[in-house]
């Protein structure tokens, strides 16, 4: 049996050992897992910005990944604590986003300001309890390579957002939204799709 399934295998022990990475009552990382010990578990790919007013509640057991010149902009919060937040190469994140995992961005995809993303809903079947002790509703978010979100708008657990969308600013995506397709609105819909033959965009 490993060092970690030992671990893992005994209540008091694994306890113990999530109290050291993060207090029990503020779901962020210790000071020393932040700087020391996630620089044996995370990835920064060359030329990337994590600029110095952001959050970056980034946990060991679950992957955060950045690629070569991705951008993370002041004020933003990232946290993969329910899943693995992947990030790929010339990805922007805009000032004070929210980006909760799993989520996984595609090289050259970006968001605006202030868009919130998770990839998890709080669980809420058991209509006795609060939801904030009920097992969380997990459900990846995937935007694909160079879609663009707008500033403001929300991205629901769940969706997948196609290479090259670009979603209006303020907008609420709640379901997929196709390849090379502009989405407006809440809920978000299709205005937009680029026809590949005729080299332009057209209104649906």
């Amino acid at each position: 049996m490993s060092f970690i399934s030992k671990i893992k295998s005994n209540p008091k022990t694994k306890a113990f050992a999530l109290w050291l990475i993060t207090p029990n009552r503020n779901p962020r990382p210790r000071w020393w897992v932040r700087n020391i010990l996630n620089r044996f578990f995370h990835k920064r790919g060359k030329g990337s910005t994590i600029r110095r007013r952001s959050r970056i509640d980034v946990f060991p057991w679950n992957r955060f990944e950045i690629g070569d010149l991705t951008t993370i902009e002041d004020f933003t919060t990232v946290n993969n604590g329910s899943g693995d937040v992947l990030m790929g190469n010339r990805v922007r994140i805009g000032i004070g986003s929210v980006v909760i995992g799993p989520v996984t961005m595609g090289n050259g995809s970006g968001l605006g300001q202030h868009v919130f993303i998770s990839g998890f809903n709080h669980g809420y079947q058991d209509g006795s309890k609060n939801s904030s002790v009920q097992p969380l509703d997990i459900k990846p978010v995937i935007i694909e390579e160079e879609a663009h979100i707008g500033a403001n708008s929300v991205v629901v657990a769940g969706v997948r957002i196609g290479k090259r969308v670009q979603v209006g600013a303020g907008s609420v995506v709640t379901k997929d939204i196709p390849p090379f397709s502009v989405a407006v609105g809440n809920p978000a819909r299709v205005i937009k799709r680029f026809n590949q033959e005729t080299g332009q965009w057209e209104r649906v």
